[in-house]
């Protein structure tokens, strides 16, 4: 099976994704990017995560054409592939429905430096202007702001998050789903403190080293 690891990857994270809270249902989206060939592996449309096989997983090339599978590809195909088409350093995406990062995007708002993880995003997480899911106009809303930034809000619909690898790209999702739930609460409360630009640029440096690195 062609891209057989990739496509495994896709099966593992979307169930990952809805076992997380995450997404409900077949919300959502996931797809990996072949660098090497330029095929891109994306979950299907409305199938269920719990029942997906990775021969369900479709290929296409970043001209949306399809080369293997029996599957229709998800139908936020177009917005996967504006990315990777602009994007060279980005390998794999989750787009989710996450509750919390979907209200702050209900409520029009990006998520400002409310706690230093946003950092898994950049300095901030910024908002994308509505489209109708599925649409070139999504695609186009997404490719125009995700910048250089790892998670992007689409306004009154989701968040999408991107990454090196999946790991990467699912852990940014976790992480901003928290940090929107804590913007959600601190507003909720009050008027949060929001750090200083110049104090994510510090954290956005530390995070380069983060983790454990093996010595080569």
């Amino acid at each position: 099976m062609q891209l057989e690891t990739q496509r495994e990857t896709v099966v593992r994270f979307g169930l990952k994704m809805v076992e997380s809270g995450l997404t409900t249902g077949t919300g959502g989206n996931l797809s990996i990017i072949d660098r090497n060939s330029g095929r891109v592996a994306v979950s299907p449309s409305g199938i269920e995560y719990a029942a997906l096989q990775p021969e369900d997983v479709v290929l296409t090339d970043l001209g949306g054409n399809i080369l293997d599978g029996d599957c229709n590809p998800s139908s936020e195909l177009g917005f996967h592939l504006s990315v990777y088409r602009q994007r060279p350093d980005v390998q794999a995406m989750v787009h989710t429905h996450s509750p919390y990062a979907t209200t702050i995007a209900c409520l029009g708002w990006e998520i400002p430096a409310v706690h230093y993880l946003v950092g898994f995003a950049g300095k901030k997480v910024p908002i994308a202007p509505y489209a109708t899911f599925g649409t070139l106009e999504l695609a186009r809303n997404v490719a125009e702001n995700i910048g250089e930034y790892n998670v992007l809000l689409l306004a009154n619909h989701g968040l999408l998050a991107v990454g090196q690898n999946m790991d990467a790209a699912f852990a940014a999702a976790e992480e901003i789903e928290f940090v929107a739930r804590i913007y959600y609460q601190t507003r909720s409360i009050g008027k949060p403190v929001i750090l200083p630009e110049e104090e994510m640029e510090t954290v956005l440096e530390k995070f380069k080293t983060y983790g454990q690195k093996k010595n080569r």
